[in-house]
């Protein structure tokens, strides 16, 4: 999702920014300290998603929305919880109040990707996507290329068609992130993509060529979840 931070606040522009830009999902456009620059900017760029200060010179976070043609997500960011009520009918999508822990943060970004998701319809298999950020840079990860996810320590290798990927995340994290229809965990330290095991044993799956190790106690959900495949491709 394409972003813009505004905030008169340095110090918590920069806070949110860093947010932004630390998230696989999100793409920084512009950072703003007022709110006039942000409506000059929507004038010639379409973004998906405002985080919106509310207290600002000349021009509060609720007079821009008034003045917008179109509206992004809102998250607004504010010190204060007076305004909550009133941000409740601008539909925004969450009210963080500041400081902004990560925590809190996140829980704000997965509630506007889910509405993202169900306004552009990302189930379709040409969506069939995510965002990580690998080697200080933001790449969009088609899940069709995908072989298997390895994890090393504090990263996770994601082993594609083309090139492979280290992630900083953790097992748990990054397997929230794919689909449980098409990945799932095989072992402690591996995820594989369901469409590209070409067969297995008790101990091993095996893609192209290279054996993944295979938990004893994950081979019964290994071949449920390859026995719903094969029955759906059947009907």
């Amino acid at each position: 999702m394409k972003c813009i931070v505004v905030d008169d606040s340095s110090l918590q522009r920069l806070s949110i920014t860093k947010l932004v830009k630390d998230h696989p999902s999100l793409e920084l456009v512009a950072e703003h300290n007022n709110a006039l620059k942000t409506k000059s900017a929507l004038q010639n760029i379409k973004v998906d998603l405002l985080f919106l200060d509310i207290e600002m010179p000349i021009l509060s976070g609720f007079d821009l929305l008034d003045n917008l043609d179109y509206k992004p997500e809102i998250i607004f960011v504010t010190g204060k919880t007076q305004y909550a009520f009133q941000a409740f009918n601008y539909k925004a999508v969450d009210y963080l109040q500041k400081p902004v822990s990560k925590e809190r943060f996140l829980t704000a970004v997965d509630k506007a990707l889910e509405l993202y998701g169900l306004k552009h319809d990302q189930n379709t298999n040409d969506e069939n996507y995510i965002f990580i950020k690998s080697n200080l840079k933001k790449h969009k990860l088609y899940l069709d290329t995908v072989k298997y996810v390895e994890a090393f320590g504090d990263y996770m290798k994601v082993i594609t068609d083309g090139e492979n990927y280290t992630v900083l995340s953790t097992m748990k994290a990054f397997e929230e992130k794919l689909p449980k229809e098409q990945f799932l965990r095989v072992h402690k330290s591996y995820i594989v993509n369901l469409d590209r095991v070409e067969h297995y044993n008790s101990k091993i799956v095996n893609i192209e060529n290279q054996e993944i190790p295979l938990s004893r106690n994950r081979k019964r959900n290994l071949e449920k979840a390859l026995e719903e495949i094969a029955n759906k491709a059947a009907t």
